[in-house]
């Protein structure tokens, strides 16, 4: 992706959905209460006065959600709109525009005006993994501007308690010794979880029958029930049944670890395998060709957000790990991760019907 990219876009007149109560839902209300409240109301240290010189912004905003209400990324997003309505001293609308696995609403952005006033809680499905897959109403590489990478979500390698194997040493080595006797789910033959499940049995060779489903809630209860060996998925979807004692954990898929996994070991050092760094990440985007002052004063704006310990704490409770990467960052991140899934495709031929 490119900051100074052409751009073919429209002029969209700024629309301010509003949000239906019965939309909003339970989980949503609870999470964004405390913390949203904070975020708007005084709990970020930058004041709008910061921004009082210069002609950006000067009207609404928006953020288009192109996920359901209550999924992480609309969570985020909103935790995102919130912070920006706070610093920038203009309200930010968040805007769902779900379908397409995301592509509906990341398309809009992709063609609306280049101005600051429409952008996108993007995140690795729709811009990482469709382009890769199958052809998408846009060109991922040149058609947005990455303003800020926001936070990861990790991915968490889960057997059923009853699986032999008590560790990652001990999975790795079963599995590698009996090829094609073990079976992994995955939410779908493409999806970020596929993806990451094939880059970690490619990076130590373990070969597994893949058994796709359509979500992570039925691929993880056949893990439950010890259908299917094991798989890996967001920590968000699989740390609850960690804690009650119904999966075991062996192991995390970002190098570091990650916070919102206590005690879960990183796959990087537990199996040997350096540099093994993949989650779905969720950050700021706009279209191409951003004005240079509009992307700075975001980018500022992004950095207080995610530094203040409500964003942190919001992060935590959805099971996300705050990665803050600036413009050149994220883009050097986005980069990296394409060859890393680029390769995982190709090795493993991995196909999609098209859309």
């Amino acid at each position: 992706m490119s900051r100074e990219l052409n751009k073919k876009s429209n002029n969209q007149a700024l629309a301010q959905p509003k949000l239906a109560a019965d939309e909003c839902s339970p989980m949503r209300r609870s999470l964004l209460g405390v913390a949203g409240l904070s975020l708007v109301g005084g709990g970020l240290g930058l004041s709008p006065a910061v921004f009082a010189q210069g002609a950006y912004p000067n009207k609404p905003l928006k953020i288009i959600i192109p996920w359901p209400p209550g999924q992480a990324t609309d969570l985020a997003g909103r935790a995102m709109a919130m912070g920006l309505t706070k610093i920038l001293g203009q309200t930010v609308v968040a805007d769902n525009k779900a379908g397409a696995g995301g592509m509906i609403g990341t398309d809009s952005v992709a063609k609306s005006a280049p101005d600051g006033y429409t952008l996108l809680a993007g995140s690795s499905g729709p811009l990482s993994v469709a382009p890769l897959l199958q052809k998408t109403p846009y060109d991922a590489s040149k058609d947005f501007t990455p303003i800020a990478m926001a936070g990861l979500s990790p991915y968490v390698l889960v057997v059923n308690p009853k699986f032999p194997a008590k560790d990652a040493k001990e999975f790795v080595a079963l599995v590698k010794g009996s090829p094609g006797k073990y079976t992994f789910a995955s939410s779908g033959t493409g999806a970020t979880a596929h993806l990451v499940a094939e880059a970690f049995n490619a990076a130590l060779g373990l070969k597994a029958v893949h058994v796709p489903y359509k979500g992570s809630s039925p691929a993880l209860s056949d893990v439950l029930a010890g259908r299917v060996d094991y798989c890996l998925e967001t920590a968000a979807a699989t740390m609850p049944f960690v804690r009650d004692g119904r999966l075991r954990a062996l192991g995390v898929s970002l190098e570091k670890g990650s916070e919102v996994t206590p005690g879960v070991p990183a796959l990087a050092s537990a199996v040997g395998i350096p540099g093994f760094n993949l989650g779905a990440w969720i950050g700021l985007v706009g279209p191409a060709g951003l004005p240079k002052n509009v992307l700075d004063r975001l980018e500022t704006a992004m950095r207080e957000i995610m530094r203040a310990p409500e964003t942190r704490e919001l992060f935590m409770r959805i099971a996300l790990e705050v990665d803050f990467r600036e413009g050149r960052d994220f883009l050097q991140y986005l980069e990296s991760t394409r060859v890393q899934f680029t390769n995982v495709i190709k090795s493993n031929n991995i196909k999609i019907d098209p859309v």
